[in-house]
């Protein structure tokens, strides 16, 4: 069967295998081929879960038959299942065991659900811890409360670091060098976009060091209005996490996000690292991101 013409193309919080594998050039320890394999696992997301060879080397960047080779190992290893009426792949149930693991190492997320939740019923929208992942943050927690409008955050599902108020928070808690670092990565990773909202990803990460949290109007998904706060940056291999309450923009007073909404956040993240052990991070006052 001749494959389907890709309809999606590559997410925006994935570098292309070439960007990914021309970091690691020089790196005689980096394995190319496990990297690729892990790559091509990437490429599958909610908007496509199931992908012929051709649509994963477009998402990718990786050759067709490089490709077929991986995408045959994967499935034969339980990783990738593949449909032959379609002559797609889909992720294999095996997949769930590398995330499980993971999950259960932030036993925090439990413990700070209930009072996500709480706040979530009394704004109406949704509340979320996310994990900073390079250029994305990821969800690891989530509450919602009734008809959230048309973003329904889920865990894994990863947003762009840039265009984000939880993405923003997070960056705030980085280290000066780090900061430097992902803020040249973002810029890498998509010039255009970078060029777009760098003046607001600066201001965000101001915002958090002034009063503790940040704001973001429509910049994502112009009907949900959102405000973060960073949460804390565990010492165990030092994971960013931040917190976020995101509410259809049909549901605000004008100035209640700023008002009522971001001090509520603050004192939701200051609750959880009491309850979890975690002390107030200092954020540092940082130049605008976008004059790099």
């Amino acid at each position: 069967m001749i494959e389907d013409t890709p309809s999606h193309s590559l997410p925006a919080t994935m570098l292309s295998a070439e960007a990914m594998l021309a970091e690691s050039a020089g790196d005689a320890a980096f394995a190319t081929t496990l990297a690729k394999g892990l790559i091509v696992l990437e490429a599958f997301d909610a908007a496509a879960p199931l992908l012929g060879n051709m649509q994963i080397s477009v998402r990718t960047g990786i050759p067709r038959p490089t490709v077929a080779r991986l995408t045959h190992t994967l499935a034969e290893l339980g990783y990738l299942r593949y449909d032959p009426t379609l002559s797609k792949y889909g992720l294999g149930t095996r997949a769930l065991r590398i995330v499980r693991p993971l999950l259960a190492d932030m036993p925090f997320r439990q413990l700070a659900r209930p009072l996500m939740q709480d706040l979530a019923v009394s704004v109406r929208g949704t509340v979320s811890i996310g994990l900073l992942d390079g250029p994305s943050i990821v969800y690891v927690e989530t509450a919602r409360s009734g008809d959230v409008g048309p973003h329904s955050p889920d865990i894994g599902l990863p947003i762009p670091v840039v265009r984000t108020a939880m993405g923003r928070a997070a960056a705030a808690l980085l280290p000066d060098d780090e900061a430097a670092l992902l803020a040249t990565r973002l810029a890498a990773t998509d010039a255009t976009t970078w060029e777009s909202y760098a003046e607001l990803y600066g201001s965000g990460l101001a915002q958090c060091a002034e009063r503790g949290f940040c704001t973001c109007f429509g910049e994502y998904m112009p009907s949900i209005h959102a405000v973060a706060a960073p949460l804390f940056r565990a010492k165990s291999l030092q994971r960013t996490f931040a917190i976020n309450c995101g509410i259809p923009e049909f549901r605000l007073q004008p100035g209640q996000l700023e008002a009522e909404i971001g001090p509520r956040l603050r004192a939701l993240a200051a609750s959880i690292r009491a309850l979890v052990g975690e002390a107030e991070p200092v954020i540092p006052q940082r130049a605008n991101a976008a004059a790099r």
